[in-house]
């Protein structure tokens, strides 16, 4: 029997839940971005109350470590880190990008964004002429994006299983980005920023989907992570920026 305590403010909605062994028990959500820092603190608070757990049952704090948010991703991230120090338990981080792709993978066979089967990293696509056999049995990919203003987003590739394809990093785009992937893949770009790339890509191997990853997808993740002892040191977790932050200068 295993308690997790998950925590997500990296993007514009924020999320908390607890699970017992994979199964969620109670969660509570947050779309006030502003509110986050307020809300956070409170909403574990209720999760113990309704579940009538003690802190002391948990076995693991998780936490979107990045990329997102400034502000929210230090405020997810000390939350978790001061839980962790507190009650003596491991700390679990999950990069946010990883955590999108996750939702669409378990999304995948139901949606109707082009992936008709998925056979470890294969799948078929329901786009795709039945003459076409080129284009029917190219491998699928999974490209989450956060906007990160402008035409700018953090973004990653991903195969089915989630390894990386592509590092996660803060990029540009352009009409001829994921060119080379789009060449030989049927990608599915998903995540806030997905939106911008579509007004400027016209590639038929790009699929779109609108599944919204949530706090509940983070808590899977986290459990498996905790099967496996995959933690993050107390000491050396700090969040997943991506670039540096920076402030314009103020007249006087």
């Amino acid at each position: 029997m295993a308690f997790i305590l998950s925590i997500d403010t990296a993007v514009e909605n924020a999320g908390v839940c607890l699970a017992e062994d994979g199964h969620t028990l109670a969660f509570r959500e947050n779309s006030k971005q502003k509110d986050h820092a307020s809300w956070t603190h409170t909403a574990i608070l209720q999760l113990l109350q309704e579940t009538g757990l003690e802190r002391s049952a948990l076995h693991a704090v998780a936490v979107t470590s990045g990329p997102g948010s400034y502000t929210g991703l230090r405020v997810g991230l000390a939350t978790a880190k001061g839980l962790c120090y507190a009650l003596k338990i491991p700390l679990i981080t999950e990069n946010t990008l990883r955590v999108i792709a996750y939702a669409v993978k378990s999304a995948a066979l139901e949606e109707d964004f082009g992936v008709k089967e998925v056979k470890g990293t294969e799948a078929i696509s329901r786009d795709a002429q039945d003459g076409d056999a080129g284009s029917r049995f190219l491998p699928t990919l999974i490209c989450p994006m956060i906007d990160a203003r402008r035409m700018e987003v953090f973004t990653a590739v991903y195969d089915t299983q989630l390894q990386e394809t592509l590092k996660p990093s803060a990029s540009i785009l352009e009409p001829s980005s994921f060119e080379e992937l789009l060449a030989g893949n049927n990608i599915i770009f998903c995540g806030n920023g997905s939106g911008k790339w579509r007004t400027v890509c016209a590639h038929p191997n790009a699929r779109y989907s609108n599944v919204k990853y949530n706090v509940k997808h983070l808590s899977d993740l986290a459990f498996e992570k905790l099967g496996r002892g995959d933690f993050t040191e107390l000491a050396y977790a700090e969040p997943v920026y991506l670039k540096n932050f920076y402030t314009p200068p103020q007249s006087l």
